[in-house]
């Protein structure tokens, strides 16, 4: 029998992997959740004692499963991290009906349906959920008509759990990430979006996937015991920015 729990979905790579070790190192035994059973496989090697399992968190059925095979572990479920997202990125006319509820099944259904499906065990063992959105959830940006939207409501629902689970001792929060230094983004940022997102960023640099997972295992921590409902923007000041342009910036401090 497992002491401590941690369910972690999208955990196969970047930031869920990342979380996943930290949480591991902590002495958790984590539940890695991921649609892609061969990255997962691999992930799971890195993080030890975990138990794997390849689901889909937007399909009802396959929840039940996770929460079904979690039960089965014993333990109390001390933490819940809904990471599982679909990027799809495209323009407000290009985006189809079929792209947008694709967006929507993964990054807002998962974590209602996974929240759901373990919300008695979480109970027992008083834990925390902790949903992982974006700094897209705050901040409108071109291409992201379907992604940004479905963010700003992961981090809604964050605040709509956080009112009615705060009652029985469950804690949910909402880490938002700014730009991070994943596989993904390198490959697909041209230099001139890495030079624009440096200048756009007051500490002047993407976010590594470890400092993401640091938020996450603090807030799902008793350290974080009195903090609920809560956004926290990791994004080395990409939000607080607002309008500042970064040639302003530049200007008053004289360089």
């Amino acid at each position: 029998m497992a002491e401590r729990l941690c369910v972690i979905t999208g955990a196969a790579r970047g930031i869920g992997l990342a979380t996943a070790q930290q949480m591991a190192a902590a002495g958790s035994t984590v539940v890695m959740v991921d649609i892609d059973g061969d990255a997962l496989a691999v992930a799971a090697g890195t993080v030890p004692g975990s138990v794997a399992l390849v689901r889909d968190v937007a399909e009802p059925g396959d929840v039940d499963a996770i929460a079904q095979e979690v039960e089965a572990l014993g333990g109390r479920l001390h933490a819940l991290v809904n990471n599982a997202g679909l990027a799809d990125f495209g323009p407000l006319a290009e985006t189809t009906a079929e792209r947008w509820h694709a967006v929507m099944r993964t990054n807002l259904d998962g974590p209602f349906l996974m929240t759901q499906a373990v919300l008695q065990a979480l109970k027992a063992a008083r834990g925390a959920v902790v949903n992982i959105a974006s700094i897209s959830a705050l901040r409108a940006s071109t291409l992201r008509v379907a992604y940004g939207t479905s963010k700003a409501a992961v981090a809604h629902l964050t605040q709509q759990q956080a009112v009615e689970l705060g009652e029985f001792g469950i804690r949910v929060n909402c880490v938002c990430p700014g730009p991070v230094r994943t596989k993904l983004a390198m490959a697909v940022h041209t230099q001139e979006i890495i030079h624009a997102y440096h200048d756009a960023i007051p500490l002047g640099r993407y976010g590594r996937e470890p400092e993401i997972a640091e938020a996450i295992v603090w807030l799902c921590s008793p350290k974080a015991s009195y903090v609920t409902g809560q956004r926290l923007s990791v994004d080395g000041g990409f939000e607080a920015t607002g309008i500042g342009l970064p040639a302003l910036r530049r200007a008053t401090n004289g360089a």
